[in-house]
């Protein structure tokens, strides 16, 4: 019998094959994995969190999941989203400081340029050498030059706005000097926008059609959507802006109380908690008029329509994977970047009275009156009162280290979580550990080094033990968060948290929390625990030393003493003579005057 030739076993190799799914596809699908990133998007913004707000999709996904109360995120953008997609701290991946306000004494230095440094590997670079597709949408804000785009940090396809914050409606940027906002789809530098465009509408759009592009191979996919939304200015569809009409004229303080009973109601906040005092330069609302309580309000009205429109095209991206049958078997993330921004961002951008950028901003952002609020040149953000109510029932806002700078909402859903559906847990958890726990997810590991590289460590550790329900937090009493950015700086141990901001914020030296006893930060125990303070100042100093800390010679808020009036207490019904009411003598002791 003649033997079968080398051509002809190699035919029966290749046939084989044909028919044969890898070693890989037979084993145990994996989870794709879609996180959503909402852009200052409030601790208490979502219906599940205590809002208002109507946020069915997202309060579906917390009903089917686990929803986290001591989740950690930086107190500004580009710091955050460098630590979720390297899982190494921000001195050390670039971030040290933002690109918009890196001190004079910080330029040049390694952990300080501004953008994602070469010497870190991505989230999605490992996951896509692990066998993933990578796909992002929305906001990059990490970078513009063609080795620091998403395209060039493992995202195989995207479609992104590089720049910081933008118009939702078209490619008009804020100061004169870059007057139009830079975007790139899958690695290419767009010259104008899609016709139709609407940034929350187009990103999900995208994102979708990615998707669909290669769902044929069977791949898992990791699919980033880093949405702009709800971060100002506050552009939105005409019929989403009247939906909350009114509802917001009784004004911030009543609608705080209102969310805090809810939380507590929810068991996302313990029962006694007390509000977070409101900020010193913020008046009662009570004492306002009628009217600008109502102008106020409106602004509230467009940010609540921004979530809600948010959490709309988040449904339709949900239902999508639904109807191609991939829900069941994707991990769903959902959190706000960090604290809601209560600063008034386009004051600082546009500057001074006939300065050029102020110039520009009355030529392209002149849509001023209130019923063009949420048109293409409006430029709208909600002031520190409201965001205030986004952090209910922390202390103050974003760019911050208080809690409400730093801590937000976090949902996870999804087949790697084995804990009771709609659950709450109360473990400390940190941004930095997504790299970790979704490289165990992938099935593959952090590398030692890349390219001969050697990689800095992780900051974050990995939640497997905590979503298979083993444990309720990966971090014992004897770990440690740390933060600082433009200065201001911070350490959470257990329930101990450490602070020092500039003022009038905070008092220009260390203060020192009990989380557990005051969550909102109304009572500094430095001066009656100086142990426990010097214990936690030690913290600080070995997390400075071993990330490279350089504390900036300038920073954003260099003139805040001096802008705003001096901090005072906050004592409800203080001073008694604005709200003293008209004195009514009693009737039977009334009388007209005699002739």
């Amino acid at each position: 019998m003649k033997k079968p030739s080398i051509t002809l076993i190699a035919s029966l190799v290749a046939a084989l094959f044909a028919v044969a799914p890898p070693v890989h596809a037979q084993q145990a699908k994996r989870p794709n994995i879609v996180m959503i990133v909402a852009d200052d998007m409030g601790f208490a913004d979502l219906g599940s969190y205590g809002s208002e707000i109507r946020t069915p999709n997202m309060d579906a996904l917390a009903k089917a999941g686990v929803r986290f109360t001591n989740f950690y995120t930086h107190a500004s953008s580009s710091p955050t989203r460098s630590m979720l997609l390297t899982g190494v701290d921000t001195h050390l991946n670039g971030l040290g400081n933002m690109d918009e306000w890196t001190a004079p004494n910080q330029w040049g230095l390694d952990g300080y340029e501004g953008v994602l440094n070469n010497r870190v590997a991505t989230l999605p670079q490992l996951l896509k050498g692990a066998g993933y597709h990578t796909y992002m949408v929305g906001k990059w804000h990490l970078g513009k030059n063609p080795d620091q785009i998403p395209a060039a940090r493992g995202f195989e396809r995207d479609f992104t706005l590089l720049d910081g914050a933008a118009s939702y409606w078209d490619m008009t940027n804020f100061t004169a000097a870059a007057p139009k906002t830079v975007f790139t789809e899958n690695g290419r530098y767009l010259t104008r926008l899609p016709e139709d465009y609407y940034a929350t509408k187009t990103y999900t759009d995208k994102m979708i059609g990615f998707i669909d592009e290669s769902r044929a191979d069977g791949k898992p996919f990791f699919a980033y959507v880093a949405h702009q939304a709800p971060h100002d200015p506050y552009h939105l569809p005409k019929d989403w802006r009247n939906r909350h009409v009114g509802e917001y004229d009784k004004g911030w303080d009543a609608v705080r109380q209102e969310r805090l009973k809810k939380q507590i109601e929810l068991g996302i906040t313990p029962a006694g908690t007390k509000l977070a005092e409101r900020m010193w330069f913020i008046p009662d609302p009570v004492v306002l008029a009628p009217a600008s309580r109502a102008i106020l309000g409106k602004k509230m009205e467009l940010y609540a329509g921004m979530v809600e429109n948010l959490d709309h095209h988040v449904g339709r991206l949900v239902d999508h994977l639904k109807s191609i049958g991939e829900y069941e078997n994707t991990i769903f993330i959902v959190f706000g970047d960090n604290g809601a921004e209560g600063t008034d961002l386009f004051k600082m951008i546009a500057g001074s009275p006939g300065s050029r950028d102020y110039l520009w901003a009355a030529a392209n952002w002149s849509q001023t009156n209130p019923n063009a609020w949420g048109d293409p040149g409006s430029y709208i953000g909600y002031g520190p009162m409201w965001a205030q109510v986004s952090m209910t029932p922390f202390s103050q806002y974003k760019g911050w280290v208080a809690e409400g700078g730093v801590r937000n909402a976090l949902i996870l859903s999804g087949p790697a979580v084995k804990r009771p559906a709609g659950s709450i847990n109360h473990g400390l958890m940190h941004v930095a550990d997504f790299m970790p726990t979704l490289l165990d997810v992938a099935g593959t590991s952090y590398p030692k080094s890349i390219a001969g590289k050697d990689l800095p460590p992780l900051a974050g550790k990995s939640w497997g033990p905590m979503l298979a329900g083993k444990v309720d937090s990966v971090r014992t009493d004897k770990d440690y968060l740390a933060w600082e950015i433009f200065g201001n700086r911070a350490v959470r141990q257990g329930d101990w948290k450490l602070r020092w901001q500039w003022k009038p914020y905070g008092t220009g030296e260390w203060e020192l929390f009990d989380l557990k006893a005051d969550p909102v930060e109304r009572s500094d125990l430095a001066a009656k625990q100086p142990d426990k303070l010097k214990a936690m100042v030690a913290l600080w100093d070995d997390y400075a030393r071993t990330n490279r800390v350089i504390l900036p010679s300038r920073g954003p808020f260099e003139t805040l003493v001096d802008v705003l009036p001096m901090r005072v207490p906050d004592d409800p019904g203080f001073p008694p003579l604005i709200y003293k009411r008209q004195f009514v003598p009693p009737k039977d002791m009334m009388a007209d005057p005699k002739p």
